[in-house]
């Protein structure tokens, strides 16, 4: 039975926690805005100007095949040092990724940048594989997709400001800078945040919670059915999701689309993956354990206040387009039922519409259902999440370390997004992200269903 104390004491380190989701959506979507700005200071083509989202998101792969074999040989190291320390290691690492950026400006060198993106994206690995279950275990399990919701709207809260603001910094204020210059100043800043950020969890009491059973080595998180499938379906939705951020600001620049530059675009971009906070905080309400009635009202009132957010940001003209995905959304979550994996099965089939529509039309029809998919990627991530490690038990970390992963989709698929750019046009490679969400309705009618791909003991 839970007692006041102990959720005022969950209340208050969820909230602890939402500024580090803020922070790293904010430096993940800051890519986005390094690729056509690289791709300008480097000369690169669309291809190898994706290493910029291979780099990064691989360092999640590698990372978490350390964690993972350590947790095989020696038992899991989250539940020996606990999520605290292993959030703070997360921070420091990503402070020195983002303080390597000076280096990489000041020598002109592309690989350096590359490596600097990759000790970046090392610190975000254990930063997820640490914060995603720690927010998910903060609580019932019933509301753990809800929870997940919360922090991950915080989390789209950043990357709808990054694009913004980065795009401002790099392609504004620090415009005249010479090379690469014009990330000097802003990666140091962000360097000096996640290293404050380090000292604010260290003095935050945050409570110790681990796991039921023993730490054990082994491979017992690949007993099960959901999790292996749902690795599946992070490889595909991340995958998805980076592919169609990071061609974004190209798409928006072709004549027969947007015909934007580079600065335009950015704002249609934070439009884009503020879809995806605007969604995760309906999430958060459609799958807490409030009341329908609360949930009715609250729901509408969301959506209306990101239509007045995105009429005063842009124009009304494009807020009346923007809201009539505001209402398929409302009306995907009231047919999703509460459920997750229903939701994500209702939001996949969405997306895969709309990239139908914009492969084959042009002008704004093409322009804002691509921008609308955003509102839909929003809860894919948090419902895969829970669905996964559900059940897991004491192999709740080993099985998060599995699914952080598989982010290796953000590496692979904007590889062949590009070489598909390079090859038949940028409007064309859309039809790489069309197979994610593919699988991803898979997963929501079928793969989510929790049993074991071999015996063993419960």
């Amino acid at each position: 039975m839970n007692n006041p104390s102990r959720i005022n004491n969950y209340s208050g380190a969820f909230v602890s926690l939402t500024f580090l989701f803020f922070m790293w959506g904010f430096m993940t979507v800051l890519n986005d805005i390094l690729i056509p700005y690289l791709r300008q200071a480097f000369d690169l083509n669309h291809t190898k100007a994706m290493l910029i989202q291979f780099a990064f998101f691989m360092s999640y792969f590698i990372g978490s095949i350390i964690y993972f074999t350590i947790s095989v040989l020696k038992g899991d190291p989250i539940s020996k040092i606990g999520y605290k320390k292993g959030i703070i290691i997360g921070l420091v690492i990503s402070g020195i990724g983002a303080l390597l950026f000076y280096p990489a400006a000041q020598f002109q060198m592309y690989g350096f940048f590359l490596s600097a993106l990759f000790v970046l994206g090392l610190g975000f690995t254990l930063l997820q594989i640490a914060a995603n279950p720690y927010v998910a275990i903060l609580g019932p399990e019933k509301s753990a997709s809800s929870r997940l919701n919360l922090a991950q709207g915080f989390n789209s809260l950043g990357t709808t400001i990054g694009p913004v603001l980065g795009g401002y910094l790099i392609f504004t204020f620090f415009k005249d800078s010479a090379g690469s210059d014009a990330v000097k100043i802003p990666y140091l800043v962000f360097a000096l945040i996640f290293l404050l950020m380090a000292i604010a969890i260290k003095l935050t009491p945050l409570p110790r919670l681990t796991n039921p059973g023993e730490v054990v080595p082994g491979f017992g998180a690949l007993k099960y059915r959901q999790l292996v499938f749902g690795m599946i379906a992070i490889f595909m939705y991340v995958g998805g999701e980076v592919s169609i951020g990071s061609m974004l600001i190209s798409y928006l620049n072709l004549p027969e689309i947007g015909g934007f530059d580079d600065a335009d675009a950015s704002l249609y971009v934070s439009i884009y993956w503020g879809g995806q906070m605007i969604g995760r905080f309906l999430g958060a309400v459609s799958l807490s354990t409030a009341k329908k009635s609360v949930k009715l009202i609250v729901m509408p009132s969301i959506s209306a206040l990101a239509f007045l957010i995105i009429g005063l940001s842009t124009s009304f003209e494009s807020a009346l387009i923007y809201l009539v995905f505001l209402i398929i959304n409302l009306i995907a979550f009231y047919f999703g039922k509460s459920l997750p994996h229903k939701t994500l099965f209702l939001f996949a089939i969405v997306n895969i519409i709309f990239l139908i529509i914009a492969l084959t039309n042009t002008g704004e029809i093409a322009l804002w259902t691509i921008i609308g998919i955003g509102l839909f990627n929003s809860i894919m991530w948090s419902n895969i999440f829970t669905l996964a490690i559900s059940g897991l038990g004491k192999h709740t970390s080993q099985g998060s370390s599995l699914l952080v992963m598989m982010i290796l989709g953000g590496a692979i698929l904007p590889l062949f997004m590009g070489l598909v750019a390079d090859s038949f046009g940028v409007q064309m490679s859309f039809i790489v992200p069309v197979f994610s969400y593919i699988y991803l309705a898979y997963y929501g009618i079928s793969g989510y269903k929790p049993k074991t791909t071999i015996t063993h003991d419960q």
